[in-house]
């Protein structure tokens, strides 16, 4: 009895396991059955142990405001174009063309107390650092830029006749205040912008190397390498990195968006001229970490990055922005005209270039100018028929001279392409005065072009390290000074005529610098024609958000350079004055007006 129950549940076993694993013990399946009805809902489980915290969350930005707390006045037009900062003795100095020399202003003992009256008073004295006017025997022209590094500065100067060698001065003995010269190195032509590495071992310098007035000499472009010793000085020579390896690539680089409006082919003064691609790029601007450069080429719409280890050189072309889709106004009627245009194009042909990094990539930020090409000489006498019998001469200017050469029209003055956009446009009307290149637009060089090129893009852009565009300000610049200004927008540097840009690259972003506040990053963006300083958050570089727009300029109508009232005009260049090295304990934004001749500084202050 005991075996055969023992045989009956080892049957049931099998006959269970045969059903949960979907077999019959001999046949095949079976079908399968109607699925039962659902059970009751159990009882609820006991509740688990809390988790742990989490961590402490980010304060959100509230942004920053300015306000303006100290000022100083150079006494010219023409000066305060650069300005730098030596932390040690909190003393800013400023370039002076008009007087070449170098304004220094001791601003130790300034506070956070806001100026009553920023636009007509100063509070800070100026004291002037005359500068030499020759090196190696050789005749010096103007001062460009300067920089600084820990007790060094780096004067860039021109020579007299701007097609020769230039020189860069070096100065030491800031920390004491008492700048003394130290050494001349000679660089190429027209030194334009110089600048320290980070870590303060190398000095770069920019080379436009210009042609002269005529055009029939026209040096090579290139940026100087200038090493600074252990000893604290500089080196005897420069190491000078040139383009003449992109002679032969012309096709290549105009094929990514780059720029080559020269005139090649006509004879001036006796002389076939003839440009090669070296001789064409003119470096303008430069940002560089401590092994990188990167170099804004302006007139050229590119971006040449220098390795400073094996002083190797690279290009990249920027392209155009299409206004099609954007707010834009051409037009100098008095009013704010907005418009949006298919077959118009903004070449971006940035000035000033600064870097910061997200996430551990280098992004670059540009500030899109725009420049046209326009070269006048003299003829004695001077008179039209003298003028014209000098060769392939464009036109004679009683005020500027012969003008050898121009890439510079009129939309109007274009010929369309039939069925072209650029057709369309003229057809338009709207844009007719506004200034393009005629050196873009005509892809099949039959004479007829199909779209329009405009200087510059009015706005400022941030550039992946692949050359990409992450973000563009648009139209915001026009849209946001429009709403503060109405018709005054638009306006020029050294006077207040109201919306008399508007044809030509609107209110011309120039100055930039990138700076952190708190934990976020920002930059400033200064208008060159319209005036004051626009402030992004560029923390997130694909989150990008407007903070602000300060201006320390009077806008009545009528006024002039010179003219009480005035304020600030042209800012050429920023620079951020981090809470640690500030007199006030607070950040500060020093910004130096070229046409006004005036160092003013804002102080930053997180809301």
């Amino acid at each position: 009895m005991v075996a055969q129950k023992t045989f009956k549940y080892g049957l049931l076993a099998l006959f269970v396991a045969a059903t949960l694993t979907g077999c019959g013990l001999d046949g095949e399946n079976g079908p399968q059955g109607e699925q039962g009805a659902q059970g009751p809902q159990g009882d609820p489980g006991t509740d688990g142990q809390p988790g742990a915290d989490g961590q402490d969350g980010t304060d959100a930005s509230n942004g920053i405001s300015l306000a303006v707390v100290g000022r100083a006045g150079l006494g010219v037009s023409g000066a305060a174009e650069i300005v730098q900062y030596h932390a040690a003795t909190q003393t800013i100095y400023a370039t002076n063309g008009e007087t070449n020399s170098i304004g220094v202003i001791d601003a130790s003992n300034l506070t956070a107390v806001e100026m009553a009256d920023p636009i007509n008073t100063a509070n800070l004295a100026v004291a002037s650092l005359a500068l030499p006017t020759e090196a190696d025997g050789n005749a010096l022209g103007g001062v460009t830029s300067i920089a600084i590094s820990g007790d060094l500065m780096a004067v860039a100067m021109t020579a007299d006749n701007k097609t020769d060698n230039g020189y860069v001065l070096f100065y030491n003995g800031l920390d004491n205040a008492a700048p003394a010269f130290l050494d001349a190195v000679e660089v190429g032509a027209l030194p334009d912008m110089v600048t320290f590495t980070p870590n303060g071992a190398k000095v770069l310098v920019a080379l436009e190397g210009e042609p002269s007035d005529d055009y029939t000499v026209d040096p090579v472009g290139g940026v100087a390498v200038i090493d600074i010793l252990a000893s604290g000085e500089n080196a005897e020579t420069a190491d000078i990195v040139g383009f003449d390896s992109f002679n032969a690539q012309k096709t290549d680089l105009e094929a990514m968006g780059m720029h080559f409006p020269n005139p090649e082919g006509q004879t001036i003064n006796g002389v076939a001229i003839t440009t090669s691609v070296a001789q064409d790029l003119e470096p303008e601007y430069i940002t560089t970490t401590d092994t990188t450069a990167y170099i804004t080429l302006q007139e050229n719409n590119g971006v040449a990055v220098l390795d400073l280890e094996t002083l190797s050189v690279d290009i990249v072309g920027l392209g155009f922005k299409n206004w099609s889709g954007l707010n834009i106004d051409v037009q100098e009627n008095g009013a704010v005209s907005f418009g949006q245009y298919e077959g118009l194009y903004g070449v971006y042909m940035p000035d000033t270039i600064s870097h910061y990094e997200w996430k551990g990539a280098t992004f670059l930020v540009t500030a899109n100018e725009g420049d046209a090409r326009e070269y006048f000489f003299d003829v004695t006498p001077f008179d039209e028929a003298t003028c014209l019998a000098a060769g392939d001469v464009v036109e004679f200017d009683e005020d500027d001279g012969c003008l050898a050469y121009t890439d510079e029209v009129k939309v109007k003055d274009l010929t369309a392409e039939p069925g072209s956009p650029l057709e369309a446009l003229q057809m338009n009307g709207e844009a007719d005065d506004l200034r393009v290149t005629q050196a873009l637009g005509d892809a099949d060089n039959d004479g007829e072009y199909d779209n329009a090129y405009a200087y510059g893009a009015r706005s400022f852009t941030i550039w992946d390290q692949n050359g990409l565009v992450v973000f563009d300000s648009g139209d915001d610049f026009e849209r946001i000074t429009a709403s503060v200004y109405g018709a005054q927008f638009n306006n020029t540097d050294d006077e207040n005529a109201s919306d008399d840009r508007s044809e030509n690259k609107g209110p011309e972003p120039e100055a930039l610098t990138v700076g952190t506040i708190g934990d976020r990053t920002y930059a400033f963006i200064g208008l060159e024609r319209m005036g004051g300083v626009m402030v992004y958050d560029v923390t997130n570089p694909y989150d990008v958000n407007f903070v602000d727009y300060v201006n320390n300029r009077g806008l009545t109508e009528g006024l002039v350079v010179g003219d009480a009232g005035m304020g600030d005009l042209a800012p050429e260049s920023l620079v951020i004055v981090n809470a640690e090295d500030s007199p006030t304990d607070t950040p500060l934004l020093l910004v130096g007006s070229e046409v006004s001749g005036t160092v003013t500084i804002w102080s930053i202050t997180e809301r």
